[in-house]
């Protein structure tokens, strides 16, 4: 982790003062009734921003200070503020990749009142979120506000025009041949999406994926890294090749806000990312409302693909406003949020994924014709066995390790750079093998 901490350190040097600070700054120590909440700036955030002083400070009285940032910064600056136990931010967006060894090395508050509030409702929360959000202390250290799989999201006028049928279960050769084909299908539309940003959890979240179902992994049981093999450069290849070929412009600087806004304004035909935008897709408000087809993440040698998250809200330990953050995030995830949303902005855009009474509404399901495709994904990832070999860390689109972070990042600037044509696939994988062995070494048994 210490790696990964001096990352976040040097990135947060090089952002401008106000970005690091935030919107009102950190925690102000001499407010109980004031606390500060650090996430990243998806639109599902955004709406929760809007909705907070007129519902929850209404309500309760405490105001919450939010610092918004994009994923890649957000990810550094709570690696800081949380390694760090500085106490600034009380609640902070995490997820279940980081949960497990933030709660190990003490730095989160367990939730376990929450869960244990009957109006909260613990057991309406998949139990994978539950599971997966909670140490190995069996303390619950998560709650999550949206979760997500992954799916392949299509124009279906697109296809149709073209005489084109998309699969439920696509393999990755048919999305690459539909992606051709639609290329251009309307000015300025290109074929699909794909993130190319740097960053473990820009483009190394689809990617990862796509390297699994080709047969891929970054290790094998006994930790030998597997970066340059075979089965890992094809994958990489294919989906460099689909994105430079058919994919959007500034690809390489594309991640998920990115792909959302090409989506929404027509300028690709086809996306591949999590579930969870397709609710901003079916807004009342969208563009393309009504105008996509939901089909599951493309494989290749395995049965399925899709993988597992989810953004939490999780209790800094040095916290000095515990009570006011506990209620914070009982309201945030709570299913009466869910219903505010629903009230003021759509069922389109509830944070969905998480709740097994939202797939069961009947207004959400009207609403939310990706509802069957997103739940499908959700409970058929399978984070213990998501690729064609036994893995020594449970992940789909990250290996669950806290090394993870800065090695994914350290290994996908070659690969942005080879999405924008500078710089080779295989050159940024043989250095990615030497990087990923050092942190294998580290695991193996003496």
């Amino acid at each position: 982790m210490r790696a990964a901490t001096l990352a976040a350190g040097a990135l947060c040097v090089a952002l401008s003062a106000s970005a690091c600070a935030g919107a009102g700054g950190g925690n102000s120590a001499g407010d109980p009734n004031s606390i500060s909440v650090l996430m990243v700036n998806n639109p599902q955030m955004e709406d929760l921003q809007r909705l907070t002083a007129e519902n929850f400070t209404k309500e309760t009285g405490i105001r919450v200070n939010y610092t918004i940032l994009p994923e890649n910064d957000v990810r550094a600056k709570i690696s800081q503020e949380f390694s760090s136990q500085a106490g600034q931010y009380d609640v902070a967006s995490l997820s279940n990749y980081e949960i497990p060894f933030y709660s190990a090395n003490g730095w989160l508050a367990p939730l376990d009142d929450v869960a244990a509030d009957p109006e909260f409702a613990q057991d309406d929360i998949l139990p994978a979120y539950t599971a997966s959000l909670t140490g190995e202390d069996g303390k619950l250290y998560g709650e999550p506000f949206y979760g997500e799989s992954s799916f392949l999201m299509y124009r279906k006028d697109i296809l149709e025009a073209k005489g084109l049928t998309m699969p439920a279960k696509p393999t990755w050769d048919e999305v690459a041949d539909i992606a051709a084909k639609v290329d251009g299908a309307t000015p300025g539309m290109k074929g699909i999406c794909l993130r190319g940003q740097p960053g473990w959890g820009q483009v190394f979240a689809p990617l990862t994926t796509v390297v699994n179902t080709f047969g891929g992994t970054w290790f094998d049981k006994d930790w030998n890294a597997q970066v340059n093999s075979p089965k890992f450069a094809e994958a990489v290849e294919f989906y460099t090749n689909l994105v430079r070929e058919h994919g959007e412009a500034g690809a390489a600087q594309a991640g998920f806000t990115e792909c959302l806004n090409n989506m929404s304004q027509s300028k690709t035909a086809m996306w591949y990312d999590a579930t969870s935008a397709a609710g901003a897709l079916e807004a009342e408000d969208s563009p393309v409302k009504g105008k996509i087809g939901y089909a599951q993440a493309p494989v290749k040698e395995t049965t399925s693909s899709g993988w597992l998250w989810t953004w939490s809200w999780a209790m800094q330990a040095a916290s000095k406003k515990q009570d006011a953050a506990e209620k914070f995030i009982a309201w945030a995830s709570s299913k009466d949020y869910e219903e505010l949303v629903a009230s003021e902005l759509g069922w389109a855009k509830v944070p969905s994924g998480k709740r097994i009474s939202t797939y069961e509404n009947t207004e959400f399901q009207k609403a939310a014709p990706f509802f069957e495709a997103e739940r499908f994904a959700i409970e058929n990832a399978d984070p213990k066995n998501p690729g064609a070999q036994e893995r020594p860390a449970v992940g789909i689109q990250f290996v669950g390790i806290p090394e993870f972070a800065a090695l994914g990042t350290n290994v996908s600037q070659g690969i942005s750079s080879a999405i924008a044509g500078q710089g080779s696939v295989a050159d940024a994988l043989a250095k990615g093998q030497q990087a990923a062995q050092k942190v294998g070494d580290k695991y193996k048994q003496p």
